[in-house]
């Protein structure tokens, strides 16, 4: 008689396939909770952050000084300080939906579905980054590829029925502290397109978070956008009604 066809393993047998699903489960949640707290690292339940960011194409160079405000993962808001010819410029998102302020002209524009991979602020960092990067988990399947002593590398492939511009998404994470290494871009053809590197790893409370990340656009080996956490506060008192349209126009 087989082993597998004795009765202690045929009552053992429903209980043995139930903790290999539960495993299984536990897994797909764990990186499902690494992912998250990458892309959520600069706004925990609520932040304001001051950041420099350098933007350099092969025709012009430019560097903004920001403040931005953030509430959970649907709730974002940025204002233009500097250079003064384009201070107050700022930039709404709520849920996935995008504002632009102009002053010079006072004029606020949605974002249309259309744009969502444009340019912002004249970056390599697109509007669809902004509504999409916080729900990555939701969007696309997650592979752990691969696990080291020190990393892991986590797939991302988009899900049927997700509007997303990238055909895979490659994070590359450090384990301790769990914190973002590089991610890669990769487009409908399955070609890498951009790479974000996280450096100046710092403590901000309670929370370790790289407070640079540089973005490079891998067609355009010249080019690069620099964003630069100067100041990041956690913990505010900010509800959803901070983030309106008539916050938008404030200067």
């Amino acid at each position: 008689m087989s082993i597998y066809n004795t009765p202690l393993i045929r009552k053992l047998l429903p209980l043995l396939i139930l903790l290999s699903i539960l495993s299984t489960t536990a897994l797909a949640l764990d990186i499902q909770s690494v992912i998250r707290e990458v892309e959520q690292q600069y706004m925990g339940t609520s932040s304001r952050a001051r950041t420099t960011m350098q933007v350099k194409t092969s025709h012009w160079e430019r560097t903004l000084e920001m403040e931005a405000w953030s509430l959970e993962r649907d709730y974002f808001m940025v204002r233009i300080l500097e250079p003064a010819k384009e201070r107050g410029v700022a930039t709404l998102k709520r849920n996935r939906e995008v504002w632009n302020y102009l002053p010079k002209v006072d004029r606020i524009i949605k974002v249309p579905p259309s744009m969502m991979g444009g340019s912002w602020m004249g970056s390599h960092i697109t509007n669809d980054d902004l509504v999409k990067a916080n729900h990555i988990d939701e969007d696309f399947q997650l592979r752990l590829l691969e696990e080291t002593e020190t990393n892991y590398v986590i797939e991302c492939l988009p899900k049927e029925d997700a509007a997303v511009v990238w055909g895979k998404i490659v994070y590359r994470v450090r384990k301790t502290p769990q914190v973002p290494e590089q991610i890669d871009y990769f487009d409908e053809e399955m070609v890498r397109v951009r790479e974000i590197h996280f450096d100046d790893i710092q403590q901000i409370g309670e929370r370790i978070v790289p407070l640079r990340l540089t973005v490079l656009p891998l067609e355009k080996p010249d080019e690069m956008t620099v964003l630069h956490y100067r100041e990041l506060v956690y913990d505010l008192d900010l509800d959803e009604s901070y983030f309106s349209l008539r916050n938008l126009e404030s200067r």
